[in-house]
């Protein structure tokens, strides 16, 4: 048998997605609310916002690193944990007041060991962007020849003034393969790819997605992983079983499905009936929990997140050090929800205030505070969705052109305060949302169908932080763990037979092929390789997944006992429905299933040995693991 554990010697083929092992502690550092305030009350008045004494910036993470002061994992190594704590007050830092505490000087220790995390999107430095709430119709520029569509029109304007040369398309392999991932996170059949590469009428793209925007089935299968995760739903785990948490899952796929507008899909969600309820609810956890976990408060910080890009969980607890929201701003989206007064904490700390219900952005609305609770969210549900909070559609706007490009035009997106690198761009497709009566599959369509999501990646040799970066195209993404693993039992015949999610599931429209009529990894419970893949246990928002290589999964995919499973089902189904047919027939089927072609010359060879002969069950074992290993496989080119 293959020995996978040279897998390991591989990584680096996997560019740029390997990362150190991180120390992990029981309770993980809290940027916010652990590390944001010391280095603001300690480091900010020497290190940030334009002034750097000894060259040293503490304004975001890729500053500090480039000060050189800091060694990632290794406090002990690090400059300014040698600082902080040298018994000489003349050379310690920080020079004035009473040094750190044993506890601070603990919790920047662990801070460095851990990895240095940091939110994404903070910043020390004060910028002069106001993000706009109103919606902005911005005039298209003239077009050229091949970029009439107007997201291209805005994309070339982009490009001519940062003088970035226009990436080259993508050709019908590459285009075929990302889109099914991006639209309904299946590969083709081979059939389908082979009928596809014939075709040679000019509008065969825009009829493609339009077709697999139309396989409702599958649409619904794939994006139900994207708002379960944005939503906090999921089918087992805290909660559910002592009815401290409510799922939302037959609501849900059931809105998917059948495409409701995102303005009434949001205010079911805010306003909800007794299905839709589960989201607002939020999860009552067990034993006493700090005053910013409240279910009233986690109300505020998940709509605030998923709706408006705002990252309110600095703000519960404080005035926020990431932007401008306070502390009252927080309260007064938890007390729409209260149904007893609300008061105000400050750092678990009782501040003998009570909270008032009020919108954000009292220029768009108010809320009448006196009415009983129900009406209070749907008060706040029409605010929220109202024409004029342009907020509301940019922002979605923006989470679907991170899907499909792998960063957003505002970044990170929740941050939405944040310059997009492209206004005229944001502005448009949030207009254009509205327009289009809040259809999120003609966002969709208007953006697959442009040329710049049909263009080649941007292979970039660093992240560009902040206002330096520049947009060059698509980048390279890895493989969902909901793809990556629907792409395993679809190639061989290898899924579970029934799903854990509380779903009527309707049936397959008739033009889809039989390899893809299975049961998705999304409607069933996690274990433990799509939790090491990335796939979330959803206690909290999460709007972005990690997409960086951990040791743990490059160690589930060398010789984890599930994946070696999942690869013998599927070894044994393809050796049993091809026991007839020839060796190159078996590999084709292998290679254009996985990756849309056919195998080279060399690839023949080497999957012909790795079959053996007589073929054998861990030979097509170890073909099937030497393919899906393949960065060809698991990346979206």
């Amino acid at each position: 048998m293959l020995s996978r554990t040279v897998f390991l010697l591989c990584l680096p083929a996997l560019h740029g997605f390997a990362t150190p092992v991180q120390a992990q502690a029981s309770k993980p550092i809290d940027f916010a609310h652990d590390i944001a305030p010391m280095l603001k009350a300690r480091c900010a008045e020497c290190h940030t916002n334009g002034k750097y004494k000894g060259s040293v910036s503490f304004d975001t993470r890729e500053a500090l690193l480039k000060s050189k002061v800091v060694t990632i994992g290794k406090s002990k190594d690090s400059e300014v944990y040698q600082r902080i704590t040298n018994p000489d007050k003349d050379k310690r830092m920080p020079p004035k007041g009473e040094p750190l505490s044993a506890k601070e000087i603990a919790l920047f220790k662990r801070w460095i060991d851990e990895g240095l995390p940091w939110d994404a999107g903070f910043t020390f430095k004060v910028t002069a962007y106001v993000a706009p709430l109103k919606p902005r119709q911005p005039a298209l520029p003239p077009p050229r020849p091949g970029l009439e569509h107007p997201i291209d029109r805005i994309v070339d304007a982009y490009f001519q003034k940062h003088k970035v040369a226009l990436p080259a398309p993508l050709d019908d392999t590459a285009f075929l393969r990302r889109v099914y991932l991006d639209v309904i996170g299946l590969l083709p059949a081979p059939r389908e790819s082979e009928s596809f590469f014939k075709e040679e009428t000019p509008d065969k793209r825009a009829r493609l997605v339009g077709k697999l925007l139309g396989e409702r089935r599958a649409f619904a299968d794939h994006w139900l992983s994207f708002w379960n995760d944005m939503l906090r739903n999921d089918y087992a785990g805290t909660g559910y079983i002592d009815g401290g948490r409510k799922q939302i899952s037959a609501w849900l796929y059931g809105s998917i499905h059948d495409n409701k507008p995102y303005d009434q899909f949001v205010r079911e969600l805010i306003s909800p009936s007794a299905e839709s309820e589960g989201f607002i609810k939020g999860i009552q956890w067990r034993g006493n929990v700090n005053a910013s976990q409240v279910i009233e408060l986690q109300f505020s910080q998940n709509v605030s997140q998923v709706f408006f890009g705002i990252n309110l969980k600095c703000a519960s607890c404080h005035d926020s050090f990431i932007d401008n929201w306070k502390l009252d701003d927080a309260y007064a989206l938890a007390a729409i929800i209260a149904d007893r007064p609300l008061e105000i904490h400050r750092c678990d700390k009782a501040m003998g205030k009570t909270a008032t219900a009020r919108f954000l952005w009292p220029e768009l609305g108010s809320i009448d505070a006196q009415q009983p609770k129900a009406k209070r969210l749907e008060q706040f549900a029409r605010l929220v969705s109202q024409p004029d909070n342009g907020r509301f559609t940019r922002t979605i706007a923006n989470r679907l052109w991170q899907r499909f490009f792998g960063r957003g035009i505002v970044h990170p997106v929740d941050m939405m305060a944040n310059k997009p690198w492209s206004e005229d761009l944001i502005d448009y497709l949030g207009v254009y949302l509205a327009e289009q009566k809040y259809d999120l599959a003609k966002l969709m369509e208007h953006i697959l169908t442009s040329r710049a999501y049909q263009s080649k990646p941007a292979i970039l040799e660093k992240e560009m932080p902040g206002e330096d970066y520049v947009f060059r195209g698509p980048e390279l993404r890895r493989l969902s763990a909901e793809q990556f693993i629907d792409a395993l039992w679809m190639i061989g015949h290898a899924g579970p037979p029934k799903a854990a999610a509380p779903i009527k599931l309707p049936e397959f429209e008739g033009s889809v092929p039989p390899e893809r009529r299975f049961l998705r990894s999304s409607l069933v419970n996690a274990d433990a390789l799509m939790r090491s893949l990335g796939r979330p246990n959803r206690e909290q928002v999460v709007t972005t997944r990690p997409d960086q290589l951990t040791t743990l999964q490059a160690l589930d995919l060398a010789n984890g006992q599930i994946l070696d499973d999942t690869l013998a089902r599927g070894a044994a189904y393809l050796l049993k429905t091809h026991d007839r047919s020839s060796d190159l027939l078996l590999i084709e089927e292998v290679y254009l299933s996985a990756l849309c072609r056919r195998p080279s010359a060399e690839e023949l060879a080497t999957a012909q040995a790795l079959l053996g002969s007589p073929r054998t069950a861990s030979g097509m074992a170890d073909l099937l693991w030497a393919v899906f290993m393949l960065p060809e496989f698991q990346l979206l080119r």
